[in-house]
């Protein structure tokens, strides 16, 4: 066997990657064009998605090309690592199996599970059927439909306000929920501007619309320090953000939403950010799963009681410094990626893995334009406003894939946070239209 340069693999020990997010791609990229490996990356899409920006294409910051980028593009130069688009059905950890929708099988020396995660509902009633989770480029874009088609709706009928067309409710007040709130309350007082002359709904006023920020916590953002929590809070309420705070979703029905204190509001978009878990793949491995559907995994992210199989990134449940596992972020994806590659290359060689080291680089979020929040070193450095929004942009700038997509990104956001215009605000899910307003579920559930 030779690959696509010539290189003679024939006897390569085989790498089989199941999944292509962060912690798949750092993996692939550390392997690609070392002698004595050859990889076989499998994933259902055929990009990579860049999660922490997926709130951005939603509320037409970014377009979707911004933020999702071919696998095959990105592994070019990696002679020695083949793509596959397709879906992962089963797993045989024993054996190092995998077989597809297509029902083909792929068997390799090692196997890498990083098949990423999907949002958690808690077993909330209604939840899975009437809500949007936010944690796929597909996802992201129906939600910036259903977006538009609520203010398309209300401007063409203003009688739709009261049966809810303009109420939004964000379950969650982690980074994703309130990233998502900032982001959407500048949109909203940029498409229903008090001067006339500038709105994008020449009917709709920013009062009109409403958006609520569920949370069971006590504030938003509570992985941050309380000064940041409180700045947060403020600049969500700058934006028309409601913040109903120690408050859990009771039930989501279709055009309400009922709270644990008794309230219903009236609402056809309820965007779920209240958590995640393992991709449903994890009940299909033959493992038992730990915390939030995850595999436990060894501190060298070794699965224990296997042999050439490790899991990655929100698969997995990797321990941190502390014993606690590490938090469902890039960082630790892409870490955990690139440190799985280098074990594999170990072992290959005939030496001892390593026990996993993860380096916290830190934890920010962008709650709107000119306004973020950002912290290091365990929070003793922490940034806010301005200075903060700046370093979030440079952060997930670097992170992006390729210069081109850094160039984009950047021109992008200087067109929506200094133009003050959203670049691809494009109704293109119009089955997002389709609601019957004369639903009585809809029309009974009443207001708070």
């Amino acid at each position: 066997m030779t690959s696509s340069s010539g290189q003679d693999l024939s006897g390569a020990k085989h790498v089989v990657i199941v999944g292509g997010g962060f912690a798949g791609l750092s993996c692939a990229r550390k392997l690609g064009s070392k002698p004595g490996v050859r990889v076989t990356l499998l994933d259902k899409n055929n990009y990579q998605q860049f999660q922490p920006l997926l709130y951005q294409v939603a509320t037409a910051i970014l377009g979707s090309a911004n933020i999702a980028f071919n696998l095959r593009g990105i592994l070019h130069n990696h002679a020695n690592v083949d793509v596959k688009m397709t879906e992962v059905t089963a797993i045989d950890p024993r054996t190092h199996t995998v077989e597809t929708s297509h029902g083909q099988r792929y068997q390799g020396d090692y196997l890498v599970l990083a098949a990423g995660a999907q949002a958690n509902f808690f077993g909330t009633p209604g939840a899975a059927e009437y809500s949007y989770p936010l944690y796929s480029l597909r996802d992201a874009q129906q939600l910036r439909s259903r977006i538009l088609a609520m203010l398309e709706w209300a401007d063409r009928d203003p009688s739709l306000i009261d049966k809810g067309a303009l109420n939004f409710v964000i379950v969650g007040g982690g980074p994703t929920g309130a990233e998502m709130a900032g982001a959407f309350g500048d949109m909203l007082l940029t498409a229903l501007k008090l001067e006339p002359g500038r709105r994008s709904y020449k009917n709709l006023g920013p009062e009109r619309a409403r958006i609520v920020l569920v949370d069971g916590g006590d504030a938003v953002l509570k992985a941050f320090s309380p000064r940041n929590q409180a700045y947060a809070g403020k600049m969500l309420e700058k934006r028309r953000v409601h913040l109903h705070l120690k408050t859990r979703v009771k039930e989501v029905g279709d055009g309400y939403v009922l709270l644990s204190d008794g309230t219903k509001i009236l609402t056809h978009t309820v965007i779920w950010a209240g958590g995640l878990k393992a991709a449903e793949l994890s009940g299909k491995v033959g493992i038992t799963a730990g915390k939030g559907g995850r595999i436990d995994v060894a501190p060298d992210l070794s699965v224990p009681g296997l042999t050439g199989v490790y899991a990655l990134g929100d698969f997995a449940n990797i321990l941190g410094k502390d014993g606690q596992p590490l938090p469902q972020l890039a960082s630790v994806a892409q870490q955990s990626g690139k440190w799985c590659a280098k074990n594999i290359l170990l072992e290959v060689a005939g030496k001892p893995r390593v026990a996993f080291r993860y380096l916290d680089k830190g934890i920010m979020a962008m709650i709107g334009r000119n306004a973020a929040v950002a912290e290091v070193g365990g929070g003793k450095i922490a940034f806010q406003g301005t200075i903060g929004f700046l370093a979030w942009l440079a952060v997930h700038a670097v992170l992006l894939t390729s210069f081109e997509a850094k160039v984009e990104a950047f021109v992008a956001w200087a067109w929506t946070f200094i133009g003050g215009a959203r670049g691809d605000a494009l109704l293109d899910r119009p089955e997002e239209l389709r609601i019957n307003w004369d639903d009585e579920k809809s029309a009974d559930a009443g207001g708070d």
